[in-house]
């Protein structure tokens, strides 16, 4: 018997595995945020070190993360791929240089034949923690504010700007989500380099940045919220696929799907209580709660992105040429085959979680870093 499912299912189905899948990398930048803190945070060298090793245990799951979320995405939806990458590839590449400079720092940081120290590699990471998750917030914002390309009749680009997705840059609502990422994952390595590290001087450090840090989280996040629920949206008539502009669009996408809405909510929550838990408690498993509320709120943007015949990836050049869900996704038989394959992801999630629990079932110490077992 053939396994039947319509088109429209698949196309809707995936677009929930990427927003899963955005939530988590979202998550695990985590590793990004520690990384910014690496010149300001330690007072000395051995509590870098301990930053250094309690990060470097994590960042090939976020590199890993960022990998499948690219490859889902361009199996899945690949005119974005192909319109994204064939016009806006200049953002694009300042990201994936910014992980490869990482990649690059953690191979060789402590590697006997370096010759350049640590410093090079330190600042290294620190500009992949700064750079790695603004630049991906203003990429994404650009689902809400769109990009300025067109499409010919062979779905050929025309990128308007010679700065190729730089542009994005000057945009105050791509900057406001830009900003939100990278203090939320600063706030996300605050709280996992807490729960990670034993060592009380670098603990009280983390308890002084945590409030810096969440202050500007909430601001830049609650007007980004404002803005886009305030503004209009792109919408696709179902039947023509005209694409027309229409107010408070985004609001209604939240308020209308009631899924929608309790991840967003739920997942605000989620996020106070561990900004509670990290400031006022001074609780170590703030991360938990945190980590659950940002793949919460994220896939929520995303669905208001996506669903309820919204252009998720809209033209301001051309309103016609906006990207929506039937209109970039592969055909009924790769995302059908796509699909069985998607039913191995709980059993990576559960070796992952295995291998998370298994690498930290100890504490990083000073006494641990004074011998050989370090990595990094």
């Amino acid at each position: 018997m053939t396994f039947m499912v319509s088109h429209t299912f698949l196309q809707d189905y995936w677009w929930m595995i990427i927003s899963l899948l955005a939530g988590l990398l979202v998550f695990l930048m985590f590793v990004q945020g520690g990384q910014s803190f690496i010149f300001s945070l330690p007072r000395s060298d051995m509590q870098r070190k301990m930053m250094v090793n309690a990060l470097g245990r994590k960042w090939e799951f976020t590199f890993t993360t960022l990998v499948t979320f690219g490859g889902a995405f361009f199996a899945s939806f690949p005119l974005f791929y192909a319109t994204s990458f064939g016009g806006a590839y200049w953002v694009w590449m300042a990201i994936l240089f910014s992980f490869i400079i990482q990649a690059v720092a953690y191979e060789y940081r402590t590697k006997p034949a370096n010759i350049y120290g640590t410093s090079l590699f330190d600042a290294f990471l620190f500009i992949n923690g700064c750079a790695g998750p603004f630049l991906i917030g203003v990429a994404v914002a650009t689902f809400f504010t769109g990009s300025d390309f067109t499409l010919d009749l062979f779905n050929r680009v025309t990128w308007g700007s010679e700065w190729h997705g730089l542009e994005a840059l000057v945009n105050p609502v791509n900057l406001l989500l830009g900003f939100t990422v990278l203090f939320l994952v600063r706030v996300l390595g605050l709280m996992y380099l807490d729960n990670t590290i034993n060592d009380a001087e670098l603990a009280g450090s983390i308890k002084r940045a945590m409030p810096l840090n969440a202050v500007p989280f909430l601001v830049f996040f609650l007007s980004f919220v404002a803005s886009l629920i305030l503004r209009k949206g792109f919408l696709a008539d179902s039947a023509t696929g005209e694409v027309t502009m229409v107010k408070y669009h985004y609001l209604h996408n939240l308020l209308g799907n009631p899924i929608t809405l309790i991840l967003f909510a739920g997942g605000v929550v989620m996020v106070l209580i561990s900004l509670w838990m990290a400031i006022f408690k001074n609780s170590h498993k703030a991360i938990w709660y945190g980590g659950a509320g940002t793949v919460a709120v994220v896939m929520a943007l995303f669905f208001m992105a996506g669903y309820g015949g919204t252009a998720f990836y809209p033209s301001s050049a051309d309103l016609q040429s906006s990207l929506t869900l039937a209109k970039a996704s592969s055909s009924l038989f790769t995302l059908r085959t796509m699909m069985f394959v998607s039913f191995t992801i709980p059993f990576v999630v559960a070796y992952i979680w295995y291998a998370w629990r298994a690498i930290n079932r100890r504490s990083i110490t000073p006494e641990e870093m004074s011998g050989d077992e370090h990595m990094y």
